[in-house]
């Protein structure tokens, strides 16, 4: 029988998130220099070895640029939401619940990047198997719970403007905490295989953490996939179209002067995460494919590996713009972080022309009556 040896030495995200396409099973022989630790492809058709091996200089090179600027924007962003929201706005609107919620996600997903950047630049893992386990599940966890926060938060902001009167019962901060732990909840739940199965190994005189999946087909890894898929794009997505589409419908009918900002900033929300979540949700399913035999194809195969390191690369970002999305384009989060400043680094002239008194209070419940809550459709979305 001929294999397809994938002997790819590319980017550490494509070695730690990508625990789909290089996987060792229980039941296959150990890892040896031919193989490069990576998984085998059955093609019939094949009479010869395909490889697909990328530029080792750009990995090595891109990489850990784009990840050391990714962590340093991310920790710093996500960083201050936290300390402005903990420190100034004593957390209890059910917003900034989830805003808070969001940005320690966010924190946990950076803290997998600057291991990522020593395993670019020395191709192997140093760090033990312990912190192997933790990193990947970091990671996974901070991905889970990213998805999940802005997908409750923009359930928030439905029921704020579209369902008021319902709004008034639930949007408190004991749900808020309720739903947040839930939350986490599932997302630790979700990562678990990548707690059991991620493990530190030796391969070819090096170290690399890699899953290591019970049982000889391919079954996990494609669970593992399709688990990404469903649970951190396909519902997170539908429920953003549908909230936001409603939302939208709302606004349209209101009359005041953000009304067009609020807008925007919907349009926004959900470009930003479908541009920057479909295209490695899109690779995944195409990697799925693969593991099925669907794609058997030697030049396809080189193209969705490569297509699956960028598209990952990709996805990072979208840690680093969640802060700006959802905090600091709030005229409320401003508002804080104005005083934070003025407090404590005298940063005054930032704020000389913000005037507290013409803002509106965005936690205060949403009227019954359309006349009075049309000021609160644009605060609940600002």
């Amino acid at each position: 029988m001929d294999y397809l040896s994938t002997t790819l030495n590319s980017s550490p995200l494509y070695n730690i998130y990508n625990s789909f396409h290089r996987t060792t099973d229980a039941m296959s022989p150990a890892p040896n220099s031919s193989s490069n630790y990576y998984e085998d492809y059955y093609y019939p058709e094949m009479a010869s070895t395909c490889t697909t091996e990328h530029s080792k200089y750009f990995t090595s090179m891109f990489f850990p640029v784009l990840y050391t600027v990714l962590f340093v924007t991310g920790l710093v962003g996500n960083a201050l939401v936290v300390w402005v929201l903990l420190a100034f706005k004593k957390v209890g609107a059910m917003t900034d619940i989830y805003l808070l919620n969001l940005a320690i996600s966010d924190l946990l997903f950076v803290f997998s990047l600057p291991f990522l950047v020593q395993y670019s630049l020395v191709s192997q893992w140093t760090f033990g198997n312990a912190m192997c386990k933790i990193v990947s599940s970091a990671y996974f966890i901070g991905f889970y719970s990213s998805s999940f926060f802005i997908t409750i938060m923009s359930i928030d902001r439905y029921l704020a403007i579209v369902r008021s009167v319902y709004a008034l019962r639930v949007r408190t901060s004991a749900h808020g905490v309720i739903a947040s732990l839930a939350l986490w909840a599932v997302a630790i739940l979700a990562s678990a295989p990548d707690l059991i199965f991620f493990q530190e190994m030796d391969d070819s005189n090096r170290t690399v953490c890699l899953p290591h999946y019970p049982g000889s087909d391919n079954s996990w890894k494609i669970f593992s996939n399709f688990e990404v898929n469903v649970l951190g794009w396909l519902i997170p997505v539908g429920i953003l179209i549908f909230c936001y589409h409603n939302i939208l419908k709302n606004l349209q009918r209101c009359h005041t002067r953000n009304k067009y900002k609020a807008m925007k900033l919907v349009f926004i929300v959900v470009t930003v995460f479908f541009l920057f979540w479909t295209p490695v949700n899109v690779v995944l399913f195409l990697d799925s494919m693969r593991s099925m035999h669907i794609i058997d194809d030697c030049q396809a195969s080189q193209k969705l590996d490569l297509a699956l390191e960028l598209a990952e690369a990709l996805s990072f970002v979208h840690c680093c713009l969640n802060p700006i999305i959802y905090a600091f384009v709030g005229e409320k989060f401003k508002k804080y972080l104005c005083e934070a400043f003025g407090k404590y680094a005298r940063f005054l002239l930032t704020c000389n022309n913000y005037s507290v008194f013409h803002r509106h209070k965005l936690d205060r419940q949403s009227s019954v009556h359309m006349g009075s809550s049309q000021s609160s459709f644009v605060g609940s979305v600002l």
